[in-house]
């Protein structure tokens, strides 16, 4: 089988990777968790997860019929490093809601006419309706992080982001959209494990990208620039969630039940919707580089 962009990652895994990083994916099975700090060191069983799951989409399926009977806006970001889990997450979240109100954004690079746009415009055309959920598959953070990291921007471009952006997400607080901004926080072994997954399943090969290839290059690089970011973004007004995701099940079920239990829906059954674990989902504080 022909491996994409000539088996890169595969290449990385054997002849770059961090020792610790190899001996992890070596040392442990499908159903083992590799980070040592992870707080839980195996996955959630499938059969527990998948009714917990059902329950709380039926709980979303309630929260978008009030949202569109009161007009309310939702508007979530899903953040983070690539294979941080974003698409999963957008897809149980969205699986079994109308289409019709509730969106995925997952905008491509920039038409010619949008680059010599204000930054934000492009994305101020897919915020919610009244009645309407938008899925952020990645967003104006874009700027912030791997613009920055594959110099895709300039510094006086990233330095304007980060003086507008704060005004410009209290505006939308102020205009009464919830908000949430989520950053999901991958370990780097886990990352490569998923990486790896990818390159042979041909069904999922077309997730990989150059920029994923050579993003493993550029760990150190990330870290820094996400660090940088949480200090000048998260705002009292609209703070970030950072959800530990090297277990997707777990890490799906905080995502929907931060969203749910911030919302006082009609039929709102507190005793499914629960609290998020607070092992999986904080602030920025629980971020590990």
């Amino acid at each position: 089988m022909t491996l994409p962009f000539d088996g890169a990652i595969t290449r990385f895994y054997e002849e770059s990777a961090p020792k610790d990083v190899r001996e992890a994916i070596a040392s442990n099975g499908k159903k083992d968790v590799l980070d040592p700090e992870f707080p839980y060191q195996e996955r959630m069983d499938r059969d527990a997860y998948e009714e917990t799951l059902k329950d709380l989409q039926i709980e979303l399926v309630k929260l978008q019929a009030w949202i569109k009977e009161s007009g309310a806006r939702v508007c979530v970001l899903f953040e983070g490093r690539d294979a941080a889990g974003k698409g999963g997450t957008i897809k149980r979240f969205r699986e079994n809601l109308n289409p019709r109100n509730a969106r995925v954004v997952a905008l491509s690079k920039p038409t010619d006419r949008e680059a010599r746009e204000w930054y934000f415009q492009r994305y101020i055309r897919q915020l919610p309706a009244a009645g309407e959920m938008v899925l952020f598959d990645r967003s104006w953070y874009n700027r912030a992080v791997v613009e920055h990291v594959f110099e895709f921007c300039t510094e006086p471009q990233r330095a304007a982001f980060f003086r507008q952006v704060p005004d410009f997400e209290t505006m939308l607080v102020d205009e009464g959209i919830y908000f949430v901004k989520f950053w999901l926080n991958v370990g780097r072994a886990e990352q490569l494990r998923r990486f790896l997954a990818r390159e042979k399943d041909p069904l999922k090969q077309w997730k990989l990208s150059a920029i994923d290839v050579e993003g493993l290059n550029r760990w150190d690089l990330y870290t820094e620039t996400i660090r940088e970011t949480f200090l000048r973004t998260d705002l009292n007004t609209a703070p970030w969630t950072v959800i530990r995701t090297d277990d997707k099940r777990r890490a799906r079920l905080a995502a929907i039940r931060h969203v749910l239990s911030g919302i006082d829906y009609d039929g709102k059954k507190p005793d499914v919707v629960a609290e998020p674990d607070p092992k999986i989902v904080g602030g920025v504080d629980l971020w590990d580089a």
